[in-house]
């Protein structure tokens, strides 16, 4: 493995602005790391081999390349996200295989940064379920080969928990950033509404879905949403805050398993012993918080699939467009989402900080979800992942924080939500963590060496 490998975007960045490293040998490290590893992790759809080493030419040839904040650094793209020359299959077989004319703006952000783009990362299909998995691919957890790596940005996820990257881009209609990075013990953020350009799918999931970064570290997130957003969140302590402690799911009848409840109780005695102010208290969701969820989830499926040939569509994709096309008039005119932020953001008038586990458990099985039925993935995915849509119907911003551990050695994870507008708090709040309770970046290659190489 090449001694670039493995390290932060940070780092990488700085040695490649001080010309202690060439763009051409961090990007053909990580490509070596990805031809070694991802034939047992299944981070990536394609590689761009060839055209990343041409492109991290380009970058050590800029005249700016001493001021560029992610100078060589190489990232991953989720597969619904374009990249010039190449196509966007959004995991499915009924996507059209067609070159992206231009990139989305969000990659072109991150390639004006100087970044190299190495590939496009697994997702399962429309980008719709909470495994990854499908025809182009399943995405395993690097810490655990035989769970999945979480979705649907999975295959970023394992993409950086792998080392085969630092960064890697992604995005969340309903968790699909912080679900695979507690499942991989990674950080991210999903940020506020306008934040960071989202254009992602028809209609961004009805205004749910925000782009966003997955790293190891604080300082790699914060770096990349300040590439991302146009401009760096503010840094500072962030004094005493009010955090709110919450550890029940917000779907009635999930219970949270003794690990991700124990992280999240551990993390607030960190906080406390911070001086922070720190006490319990649980959000009102409603009884209806399922249904406007399942409402909102289903509609922006139908509205992805609209155009596609159905008869090349997984049948638990058929059945959740089928759904969301018969609950669209309730997610038309966002009355249900009114209702919910009327109710859940007076919440934020007496807390600063909401804490809560990140996950009810651990992944499932990295097994073929996609030729199992809809009412299986639902209940699969709801029983492990029920903590993070509440905050894409609201529209308020929210973190994954790898804290803890399970007893299988992977990492638990915690999450961290806000007011709008309150992404440097998180961040800071989170680096806090970070500093306190520092974690492993990245799981161990002798697991994934180890473990059998899956069929393809």
């Amino acid at each position: 493995m090449s001694d670039w490998a493995g390290r932060t975007a940070a780092e990488l960045a700085a040695a490649v602005r001080e010309k202690r490293a060439t763009p051409r040998e961090v990007a053909a490290g990580h490509l070596a790391r990805i031809e070694r590893l991802d034939r047992r992790v299944g981070a990536f759809r394609t590689v761009r081999a060839r055209a990343a080493l041409a492109e991290a030419d380009e970058v050590g040839a800029r005249g700016d390349l001493g001021s560029l904040p992610l100078a060589g650094v190489p990232v991953a793209v989720k597969d619904n996200l374009a990249v010039r020359g190449e196509s966007s299959r959004v995991g499915s077989a009924a996507t059209p295989d067609t070159p992206a004319a231009a990139d989305h703006e969000t990659v072109a952000r991150l390639r004006a940064a100087g970044a190299v783009v190495v590939g496009l990362t697994n997702v399962p299909e429309l980008c719709v379920f909470a495994t990854t998995d499908g025809v182009h691919g399943t995405a395993r957890n690097p810490w655990d080969p035989a769970r999945s790596a979480g979705g649907s940005s999975g295959g970023s996820a394992a993409a950086v928990a792998a080392a085969m990257v630092p960064l890697a881009l992604g995005n969340d209609g309903m968790g699909s950033l912080r679900i695979p990075a507690a499942a991989c013990g990674l950080v991210t953020l999903k940020p506020g509404r306008g934040v960071v350009p989202a254009g992602i799918g028809d209609g961004d999931w009805f205004g749910l879905a925000e782009n966003g970064p997955l790293a190891t570290t604080v300082e790699d997130v914060r770096l990349a949403l300040s590439v991302l957003a146009g401009g760096d969140p503010p840094r500072g302590a962030p004094g005493s805050r009010r955090v709110a402690l919450s550890l029940r799911s917000p779907v009635a009848g999930v219970p949270v398993a003794a690990p991700y409840a124990a992280a999240a109780r551990e993390a607030a005695g960190v906080l406390m012993r911070a001086g922070h102010q720190v006490r319990r208290a649980e959000p009102p969701y409603p009884a209806s918080l399922t249904l406007t969820a399942l409402a909102h989830w289903t509609a922006g499926t139908a509205a992805d699939a609209r155009g596609l040939d159905r008869r090349r569509l997984a049948r638990r994709t058929r059945v959740h467009a089928a759904v969301g096309r018969a609950l669209t008039g309730v997610v038309r005119g966002g009355r249900a989402r009114e209702r919910l932020r009327y109710r859940l953001d007076p919440f934020f008038d007496g807390h600063d900080v909401l804490l809560t586990p990140a996950l009810a458990r651990r992944p499932p099985r990295a097994e073929p979800w996609h030729e199992r039925g809809w009412l299986r993935n639902l209940a699969a995915d709801s029983a492990f992942s029920p903590f993070t849509p509440p905050w894409n119907l609201t529209g308020l911003p929210a973190m994954s924080v790898p804290f803890g551990s399970l007893p299988s050695g992977a990492p638990a994870a915690v999450q961290l939500v806000g007011p709008p507008g309150s992404e440097a708090l998180l961040l800071d709040l989170a680096g806090q963590l970070e500093r306190l309770r520092p974690w492993p970046r990245t799981a161990p290659a002798g697991r994934l060496v180890a473990s059998p190489a899956p069929p393809r």
